[in-house]
């Protein structure tokens, strides 16, 4: 147990750290791929008022810096530093394009781009390295491709550079709670080493006055017959069996507790012992229902098997009402047999229960004690044997007036 809930610790504390760091990286990302995309926007925003020479002249004025780019305090050398070409599409179908401030770029390639960018829709888009900008007026329309390489490829960096140092630094709490995690958990360990330990002492210190008490009845007895000697035996035969049944549920949670498990057909098993389990149902007129699929075999303990199917139908009978419903079913799924109890319930289930049925003394109706008996420490005992044997249980209503436990063990 200790080792699962270090186990536990481990990978939970990783797992919120990788999320917090993909967050983290994400809105780095985010945040970082948007400035390249605004701070593009705004060099094509002032580009659109930029002079441009369409057509074959050979002579070409000086450039002037445009009135945009200095109102809009942008630096005078970022118009002669961006490499951009602008195209014009006319209302009539006829293509022009200014390639004077790129060479990237050729005559042919640029039918390609514009028609990838107005298939694509919208004002604004990325084609390969170009952040590009549509316009339209009653001339036609505008296209200015922007190249953004150089952010682009520092965007992509510093992607590259924060996922890895993401997951260094995932990898370096791994390290630290895989050495923290002993340290964290010591002092549940200590606890949990200590109530083991009481729990297999006072069984042991228990089990000795009860044999006394037993054997002065069987003495008391051969003198006659009473009432309240027999009162005494039923109570001591429920305190022996809550003593065996603690000391086996605290040998079945220790870690290096393994049950010894052998190929054992499993079908056969479950149809033998909920076999025995007909009489009881009968006495308290339950209608019990048998459904097992043959040929099912499991690589497990018999003896927990068979404890397990005797705990849940012994549950089963104890809290169902007379002319009640009792449904055992086992079937394959997959890889995986899968174990089901149904019972309807004398009284109402809350779902807010379900998640305590497992839990050892848990009662959702304390005063069920003196009308069942019981400890209400089976369904724990039937939880430990499930995952011993690498499975899981769980509880369900439907209806509210109706308890049914699933267990699923795997076959492989």
């Amino acid at each position: 147990m200790i080792n699962r809930l270090k186990r536990k610790f481990l990978i939970t504390g990783t797992v919120c750290m990788f999320i917090l760091m993909t967050v983290l990286v994400l809105i780095m990302n985010l945040i970082n791929f948007s400035r390249v995309t605004a701070e593009a926007d705004s060099v094509l925003d002032m580009l659109s008022g930029a002079p441009t020479f369409f057509g074959e002249s050979s002579e070409r004025e000086r450039l002037q810096m445009p009135d945009n780019f200095i109102r809009k305090g942008m630096s005078p050398e970022v118009f002669y530093e961006s490499r951009y070409f602008v195209v014009m599409v006319s209302s009539d179908g006829t293509v022009e394009s200014d390639l004077s401030r790129i060479a990237a770029v050729d005559e042919e390639s640029v039918e390609d781009y514009v028609t990838k960018a107005l298939k694509h829709g919208g004002e604004h888009g990325y084609i390969d390295n170009y952040h590009y900008q549509i316009t339209a007026d009653n001339t036609g329309t505008k296209v200015i491709f922007l190249d953004c390489g150089r952010k682009l490829d520092s965007f992509a960096s510093f992607l590259h550079i924060s996922v890895v140092v993401g997951l260094a630094g995932c990898i370096v709490v791994f390290i630290a709670f895989f050495f923290a995690a002993g340290k964290i958990v010591a002092p549940m360990a200590d606890a949990f080493e200590k109530q083991k330990r009481f729990i297999s002492d006072a069984g042991h210190e228990i089990k000795t006055p009860l044999t006394i008490i037993n054997a002065n009845i069987d003495l008391l007895e051969s003198e006659g017959e009473r009432e309240e000697l027999n009162d005494i035996r039923q109570q001591t035969k429920r305190l022996t069996k809550l003593t065996d049944n603690l000391v086996l549920l605290s040998k079945m949670e220790e870690d290096e507790h393994t049950l010894r498990k052998i190929d054992f057909p499993l079908s056969d098993l479950v149809s033998e012992t909920a076999g025995s389990f007909r009489a009881p149902a009968s006495a308290n007129d339950i209608d019990f229902t048998l459904s097992v699929d043959g040929g099912i075999t499991l690589n497990g303990s018999p003896d927990a098997v068979r404890r397990l199917v005797s705990i849940l139908l012994e549950n089963a009978i104890k809290y169902s009402p007379r002319n009640g419903n009792i449904s055992l079913t086992l079937k394959t799924r997959k890889k995986s047999a899968v174990l089901t109890v149904y019972n309807t319930t004398k009284e109402a289930i809350k779902v807010d229960d379900l998640q305590n049925v497992f839990d050892r003394f848990y009662r959702s109706d304390a005063s069920r004690n003196s009308e069942t008996g019981g400890h209400g420490i089976g369904l724990s005992i039937a939880k430990a044997i499930v995952e011993a044997h690498g499975g899981s249980i769980a509880a369900t209503t439907k209806t509210g007036n109706d308890f049914t436990i699933t267990v699923i063990l795997p076959l492989e």
